[in-house]
């Protein structure tokens, strides 16, 4: 039960970062991250712009899946699977209305 008996360091604006350090890498994936993910499912509502969607989502997704393999905290993992998921949502949506490389190639 020592850890109990450990005083909460933890700052107001770190939810969930429970270590009490910077975590710079996975801070900028999880923006990178949430970014495309924002890209990628606010460009799939047009049909024309497949393929920023689908690259984005794409990108999207390798970013955050790396994001998710050198996470440390919870708020981390947290913010990537949201960006992860928007990715994923916008990629698959841009794939259905043309794909990456629709129109350009073929």
């Amino acid at each position: 039960m020592a850890q109990a008996m450990r005083p909460n360091s933890t700052t107001v604006g770190s939810l969930f970062a429970s270590d009490g350090k910077s975590h710079p890498l996975p801070d900028t994936l999880l923006a990178v991250t949430a970014v495309l993910g924002a890209i990628a499912i606010i460009s799939s509502l047009w049909t024309g712009l497949h393929l920023l969607s689908s690259w984005a989502g794409l990108v999207g997704i390798l970013t955050g899946a790396y994001g998710q393999f050198v996470s440390e905290t919870t708020r981390e993992r947290f913010g990537l699977i949201l960006g992860l998921g928007a990715s994923a949502i916008g990629f698959f949506i841009g794939m259905a209305h043309g794909g990456l490389f629709g129109g350009v190639i073929g």
